[in-house]
């Protein structure tokens, strides 16, 4: 992320600096830089000094130091944050090829979720410092522990509908599990989608709230799909339309009979992934179905989820901590952050009595140090003026 160049030196004596103090030939040198050179598209640039370089030149030629070197591990921070989106791709491609080619392990730092998404073969989602879950893109995406990971993966994030609940219709084998939310909305869930629900006695037909996560890409408004899944389908009303060309992403309003709509607070909005052939308007009110089986329940406190995993799991022992790892609900991340800034104030108390304390220490060596040598000065002359007097 910080480039830390040598101005003075030019791209090729930048890029060539560690193999030099490590001796190695010039031959080889020349031919890993001019290498790492062309997989960074920095061939034009070699002789160039860092100040005559754009900042995402500057980032490839440290980059560029770094895969000459051929470390048995990669660290980088960000490396590729202040390119163009169109160099940025084209760099998580290169970079993607160079672990596949060298077998090295990389460690990568970024905010950007396609990044981690698409280059990643195990990822750690971090929230203020805590680990919220290790696992593989794919389990990510499919099987989010929490909230926070859960709206974190996917773009546009996942729609939540806080307040929701479980409820039942009918007993036995005829019984039916729906998640009822906003207003008097409610979606069928499948058998499979309840039988992974995890204590479901805690949370169906009680007043114990959840939250409902679902997909923009899980919300269809394709007839044949609405036919298919009557029991999850619900009304809304077009707020914006945003046109991407593949696709539409629509965002709408649950509270249809509202007249008035913010796209600031989304308690009652969401938004869905339509085909881009789609005949809508603004202000339309169309039916939406939700794909059942890949909503997603949390519990409304913890914010963890309440769903089992299922045989979709990508299980990958060197790539996901599995159900093992379990992190911290919010309030104990709150409660750990509390304690950690009470301990921080009372270390820094103290720190501030032993300063004073080494002070009061010190000044009282050196009042008893000067007494001393003015006790030692007096001594001194009293002997100097006894040998006087024995002189005489």
């Amino acid at each position: 992320q910080n480039y830390a160049l040598y101005p003075h030196m030019s791209v090729y004596d930048n890029m060539a600096f560690g193999l030099k103090l490590r001796k190695v030939p010039k031959e080889i040198i020349d031919q890993k830089v001019k290498a790492a050179a062309e997989i960074l598209g920095i061939t034009d640039y070699l002789s160039r000094k860092p100040k005559a370089l754009s900042g995402g030149q500057r980032q490839r030629v440290a980059l560029g130091r770094t895969i000459v070197r051929e470390p048995k591990v990669f660290l980088l921070d960000e490396p590729l944050s202040n390119l163009d989106a169109k160099l940025r791709a084209s760099m998580r491609t290169e970079i993607s090829k160079l672990h596949a080619r060298l077998a090295t392990t990389f460690i990568y730092v970024t905010h950007d979720q396609i990044e981690a998404m698409t280059m990643g073969t195990r990822i750690v989602v971090m929230k203020d410092g805590f680990m919220q879950q290790v696992d593989t893109p794919q389990n990510l995406y499919d099987y989010p522990i929490n909230l926070f990971v859960a709206g974190f993966i996917g773009t546009p994030q996942m729609n939540f509908f806080k307040g929701a609940k479980l409820v039942s219709e009918g007993t036995g084998k005829a019984r039916k599990v729906y998640v009822s939310f906003v207003g008097n909305n409610k979606i069928l869930l499948p058998g499979s989608v309840v039988a992974r629900i995890k204590n479901i006695d805690e949370y169906l037909d009680t007043d114990k709230e959840i939250t409902l996560g679902v997909r923009p890409e899980d919300i269809h408004q394709d007839q044949a799909f609405i036919a298919t899944s009557p029991d999850t389908v619900v009304k809304a009303r077009i707020e914006v339309i945003e046109k991407l060309g593949a696709e539409t992403q629509i965002y709408c309003e649950l509270d249809h009979e509202s007249k008035e709509s913010s796209v600031i607070d989304n308690t009652t909005q969401m938004i869905a992934k339509i085909s881009s052939r789609a005949v809508i308007s603004l202000k339309d009110i169309i039916d939406l179905a939700f794909d059942a089986h890949h909503i997603h329940l949390f519990d409304g406190y913890t914010e963890a989820t309440i769903l089992e995993r299922d045989e979709g799991y990508e299980v990958i022992s060197e790539n996901a901590e599995g159900s093992a790892f379990v992190p911290p609900t919010p309030q104990e991340m709150r409660a750990q952050i509390d304690s950690a800034r009470i301990v921080t104030k009372e270390m820094k108390a103290q720190m501030r009595k032993d300063k004073k304390m080494a002070k009061r220490t010190e000044a009282a060596a050196q009042k008893a140090a000067a007494e001393e040598a003015m006790k030692a000065e007096e001594e001194k002359k009293e002997e100097s003026s006894d040998d006087e007097n024995k002189a005489e």
